[in-house]
């Protein structure tokens, strides 16, 4: 308990102090999403046996950020929306207006981030993250 509150704390006092590096941004949170597209696409594809030959993402709006702290290091859950094209072998498929909420880990290096996806496998009530470098 006194660990996550100076967790937060630091990551208050960083956030206050203006260092927008700590920060996720636009570019980021657009690669954190294809990540976890990439992920679903793969998944339908084998399940499915669809032929997606990619998506794309446009007009990200980011609406929310909220600082957290996921075992020790400081996190972001961030909403907003952003419209989808998949690419399909004889037409595009376009979704407007799409939701999302991702959850980004600074590591503690501070260079790279990390996607956080809550574990399904979980049955206790802690919650369990898997983790994935943002490329």
């Amino acid at each position: 308990m006194v660990r996550w509150f100076f967790s937060v704390v630091l990551l208050l006092l960083l956030v206050g102090c203006g260092n927008v590096g700590l920060l996720p941004t636009s570019e980021l949170v657009q690669k954190a999403i294809a990540l976890q597209l990439a992920q679903t696409q793969a998944q339908l594809n084998q399940h499915l046996d669809l032929n997606f030959q990619g998506f794309e993402i446009k007009h990200l709006k980011i609406s929310r950020e909220e600082p957290l702290t996921v075992e020790s290091l400081p996190a972001f859950r961030v909403r907003g929306t952003y419209d989808l094209i998949f690419q399909l072998p004889k037409r595009q498929l376009t979704k407007l207006q799409q939701p999302f909420e991702v959850y980004l880990q600074i590591q503690q290096e501070g260079k790279t981030w990390r996607l956080l996806l809550p574990s399904k496998d979980s049955l206790d009530a802690a919650t369990v993250w898997r983790s994935y470098l943002i490329p």
